[in-house]
């Protein structure tokens, strides 16, 4: 006989009780008088007797794991990119402190989003979903997740009109600094070098925009907003046309929506000769390690990444714990912005 059945029974026999009704209170599964649920824990507790975690879990059919889905990109190492290393390292902190290990799955573009199968499976107990799209694809497997009463979240993305869990950062208020802060430089024709619009942060940074804009009393012109995808090399395709516009004094300003679309701008007009901080003004998001290290530097709406995961870790794992139906939970921190020279003209 195993060691733990041994001790298991000894248990049983100081409580007065069975070998079953000892596994039911350890394993918190099953009704129990309290009474009988003290006698079990008080004679466990003269025994040294701690069950294994790894039975606990499979007689609570759970995993133990917070399932992490991440967006596999062509020829980017997420791990490496600071968006993704923030958010991971806030989520990984909050769940090995709250006794849940990780379990990260990737998602190719296309690929069937059968995320229900997770938890029909025992895979997770609860999971968060980075880079969800506004998309047929996307749209369906929520719904699916939703309708079937399974713990998921959603972070830097929300569907308006459906209650999902979600956890971002302002980005609309983001823009609209940007923009005030322009025009505090002396910037009048600000333009917007934003990400695709399937994507709700998107979206609301150029909400930000238009509505600082029309604060001000200037005209939103749609002309003036472009689209990259987030990635340095589309900010870098972008310098072309921006070196025009600069030149023939039709912008002054830029705003992109990501450090990495700023950064490739920035290198791409420098070698066109136009510099940031002399002949135009520059503002980035995220305020990642490269802000700091461009020449100049870049003035960059500082997203508190690292915090957004963990807080998403923190509310969904509170919610398994909860013996009533779960409210959803809508969590929007606040960004602030960071001055540095690419915006002093």
């Amino acid at each position: 006989m195993e060691e733990g059945l041994i001790r298991r029974k000894a248990v049983a026999q100081l409580a007065g009780v069975s070998e079953a009704t000892v596994s039911r209170v350890l394993n918190g599964v099953g009704p129990v008088k309290e009474e009988t649920r003290r006698r079990v824990m008080e004679a466990a507790k003269q025994l040294n007797y701690v069950p294994n975690a790894l039975a606990q879990r499979f007689a609570r059919q759970k995993s133990g794991n917070l399932g992490v889905i991440l967006p596999l990109l062509p020829k980017v190492n997420v791990f490496s990119t600071y968006y993704f290393s923030e958010i991971l390292s806030g989520i990984g902190h909050t769940a090995k402190h709250s006794g849940y290990d990780l379990l990260m799955l990737f998602r190719e573009p296309g690929e069937p989003r059968e995320y229900a199968n997770l938890f029909r499976t025992q895979k997770v107990d609860a999971c968060i979903i980075l880079g969800a799209q506004n998309i047929p694809t996307d749209y369906d497997a929520l719904e699916e997740l939703q309708l079937e009463g399974h713990p998921f979240c959603l972070i830097n993305q929300r569907f308006d009109g459906k209650p999902y869990n979600t956890v971002d950062a302002d980005h609309r208020m983001g823009s609209f600094d940007a923009v005030t802060h322009l025009m505090q430089q002396g910037c009048q024709r600000i333009w917007f070098l934003n990400g695709p619009p399937v994507f709700s942060n998107s979206l609301d940074r150029l909400e930000g925009y238009r509505q600082a804009l029309e604060a001000a009393g200037m005209t939103f012109d749609p002309d003036r907003v472009l689209a990259g995808n987030y990635s340095r090399k589309s900010g870098y395709a972008h310098a072309e046309a921006f070196a025009e516009l600069i030149r023939t004094g039709q912008a002054d300003a830029i705003i992109a929506a990501n450090d990495r679309m700023a950064i490739g701008l920035l290198q791409g007009l420098k070698e066109k000769g136009v510099r940031a901080g002399a002949d135009y003004a520059l503002v980035g998001c995220d305020d990642s390690d490269g802000a700091r290290l461009t020449d100049p530097p870049l003035t960059s709406i500082a997203v508190p990444f690292y915090e957004v995961g963990s807080e998403a870790a923190s509310r969904l794992l509170g919610t398994l714990a909860e013996t009533e139906p779960p409210v959803p939970f809508t969590v929007k921190l606040p960004v602030r912005l960071v001055a540095r020279a690419s915006s002093e003209v």
